[in-house]
């Protein structure tokens, strides 16, 4: 039962639902915070506004490294449990309430947001549930937040995206998640990863969801009618994202492509071949473990031993790096961008496999370093390098029903998010019909 959308019933039973269903053993590990007394005392707020705002009465979730007054927020680590409770809230969250919100707690997730994978050693492992018969990761590193939307416990859930942390999870639980432009949601009162490439975005059921509450967060709001696909140019990239693709993707993917082509989309193959230079340029850290070092280099000296070895060995490649290494950082992804901009001048968006592989089983990632590590470049690759590119990014379900849950992405140049909104609703609508 969903229990994330008002009824007639009114929104009080509805909350009081959530916090008896969020007890429930499938709800395992995917919230570290709730907020029962201040959910019930929102929601009897809400009873006699004049004037509902936009998202009057949706429950939604937030991301454990958002800053909410009066909650430590913990960033999926142990390391900052005891630091000062947040004197504010964020202002997403202050704009979420304003707008009629009703929050209910915070989510699990990768520590630090440091992993696309999901597993969190410390807080326990948000299980998928795309299926019930095998314990598969639910993504990262917005984990909770992906599997309290798939659950039906809320309707939105808020996360960051640095290289794919929400439209991971979103595709492994057979979800929308949506990282828009940068520039758009402000980042003030989230920990931050890596501040060149963090984005406040959105994992929602369905496109429209996503879109009003992203508008409610950047204050700008976003078309909700949608495009209509005929003589759209889609680019789809040759180079990269189409690598190492198991074959129920593949086959998830020709099939939504040969949809969109049917109902008047042009599928143009390009090689971009741009996209097998972000890794080299990335050279010695990448930006996630420098900016990440800098964030957090002093949790690291004051207790590693509460911290994922994984993440330190991955945060600690930001060390020593210097100023030089890091403005070269700069330049070389400007340059890149520049280049790549032009490879996509002409194309109304960008469409491949939000990552290349179904969910793959928890328990053989736990202590396989190697097996770990694997599976999360893979995750990573193919939305990391819109994070490069600074632009945005819509991962939408194109699975049948049985199947296990595949996403497509959709991409633009950053600043496009308008384009994007509408050409999202379009395909999504005419993935829904071709079922």
């Amino acid at each position: 039962m969903n229990t994330a959308y008002p009824s007639e019933r009114g929104l009080e039973p509805l909350v009081q639902e959530f916090f008896s269903r969020v007890q429930q053993e499938n709800a395992q590990h995917v919230f570290t915070h709730l907020f029962q007394a201040q959910a019930v005392q929102q929601a009897q707020a809400l009873k006699n506004v004049a004037q509902p705002g936009a998202l009057h009465g949706w429950l939604i979730s937030l991301k454990d490294n958002i800053d909410v007054q009066g909650w430590t927020t913990l960033a999926g680590t142990l390391v900052c449990a005891g630091e000062p409770l947040a004197l504010t809230d964020a202002p997403v969250v202050a704009r979420l309430r304003q707008a009629g919100a009703v929050l209910v707690g915070k989510t699990n997730m990768s520590e630090f947001a440091f992993s696309g994978v999901g597993i969190n050693p410390h807080y326990g492992t948000p299980r998928n549930p795309c299926d019930a018969s095998l314990a598969r990761v639910p993504g990262g590193s917005s984990s909770g937040a992906a599997v309290s939307v798939a659950l039906g416990l809320v309707r939105a859930a808020i996360g960051t995206d640095t290289g794919g942390s929400i439209r991971i999870p979103a595709a492994l639980c057979g979800l929308v998640g949506f990282k828009p432009t940068q520039s758009r949601v402000p980042r003030q009162g989230v920990m931050e990863l890596s501040r060149s490439l963090d984005t406040v975005g959105v994992i929602a059921q369905n496109v429209r969801d996503g879109l009003q509450v992203e508008g409610v967060m950047s204050g700008q709001a976003l078309p909700l009618k949608p495009a209509s696909l005929q003589g759209v140019r889609f680019a789809v990239p040759q180079t990269l994202f189409l690598d190492d693709v198991e074959p129920a993707v593949a086959k998830a993917f020709a099939r939504a492509l040969s949809r969109l082509s049917a109902a008047g989309a042009h599928m143009v193959d390009i090689s971009f071949a741009e996209l097998a230079e972000i890794a080299p340029r990335s050279l010695p850290g990448g930006f996630s473990p420098v900016e990440g070092f800098a964030a957090h280099h002093h949790r690291l000296a004051r207790a590693p031993q509460s911290i994922d070895p994984r993440v330190v060995a991955r945060m600690s490649l930001g060390k020593g790096v210097s100023a030089v290494d890091y403005i070269a950082l700069h330049d070389k992804r400007h340059e890149w961008m520049e280049r790549a901009q032009a490879v996509l001048a002409g194309f109304d968006a960008m469409l491949c496999p939000t990552v290349p592989l179904i969910a793959p089983e928890i328990a053989p990632l736990l202590d396989d370093d190697d097996a770990f590590f694997k599976v999360n470049r893979l995750l990573l690759r193919n939305p990391a390098a819109i994070n490069y590119l600074d632009g945005c990014a819509i991962s939408l379900p194109c699975h049948e029903l049985g199947e296990l849950p595949v996403g497509l992405m959709l991409s633009c140049l950053g600043g496009r998010d308008a384009e994007l909104a509408s050409l999202a609703l379009g395909v999504e609508e005419t993935l829904r019909l071709s079922n």
